[in-house]
This record gives structure tokens, sequence and C-alpha cells, in this order.
């Protein structure tokens, strides 16, 4: 299953004690392929610099760097689909350009996708991710 993460999802999942750290875990284990575009990743940095332990920042950007189940994508058209806050349509745009099954956020400003009739992506909640994560370890 591919999945485009929500910087917000992200920095929560690799909080040790996070209930969101399956997330995390699921990742590192092979359970999901992460997308990721340049764009993402600077953002991911920026944010995890900013709100992270020191050496945190670093170690999370090797690993996405080094995981073989992190696919690179570059954007080459924007769909400006999320008016209210368009610096998240990055997330949007990597969710198209990489064909991904869900796009997992907490962000409201998501919420107008859901509406669009094309193009389509499936946009889930943490709570939501985490129980299709909890039915792919069963299996």
């Amino acid at each position: 299953m591919r999945v485009v993460l929500d910087t917000n999802i992200l920095i929560s999942a690799i909080g040790k004690t996070s209930p969101l750290r399956p997330i995390w875990t699921s990742f590192l284990f092979g359970k999901y392929e992460l997308l990721l575009s340049d764009e993402v990743a600077y953002e991911y940095e920026e944010i995890l610099q900013a709100r992270s332990a020191p050496g945190a920042s670093n170690l999370v950007m090797k690993i996405l760097i080094e995981a073989r189940n992190v696919i690179h994508k570059h954007i080459y058209y924007s769909w400006n689909a999320i008016k209210k806050d368009p610096d998240d349509n990055k997330f949007f745009d990597l969710a198209i350009a990489g064909h991904a099954d869900y796009l997992v956020t907490n962000d409201r400003h998501f919420n107008i996708l859901k509406q669009l009739a094309f193009p389509q992506v499936k946009v889930l909640n943490a709570i939501e991710f985490l129980a299709i994560l909890s039915t792919v370890e069963n299996q």
C-alpha cells in the first residue's frame, strides 16, 4: 500500500510514547510504502528541526533517504485543490503523482478533497489509518 503522511502525522508518529507510534513502526517494518517528494521532504526536515529533540531530524531524514520502502516522486503538476491552505497542496499533488492508496492527515483543510470527483485520493485521519494498519498486521 502506498501512503502519503502529512507532516502532522509524521511528527506525532515518531514520538516513542505517542499513540500514533504504530504508524512509524509499521513503516520501519516495511508494512507500507511511503511516498516522498523533495518539497515534502524539505517540510518534514524543517518541522522536525524546529519541534523534535536534537539529532532526531537527522536520524529521521537519514531513514527516509535509505529506506527501501520510500518512493521518491517528482511533482510536475499542481492541482491547487486546497484553497484554504495552499501549502498543503504538495501532499495532495504527491498522492496523485504517486498513485497513493491513502493520504493520512489530521488537518481539516484536507476535507475538501473528499468532495472532489476527480482526481480522487482517499483521505484518512490517523485513527482510521491505524485501524487499517492493524488489519495488515493481523494478516
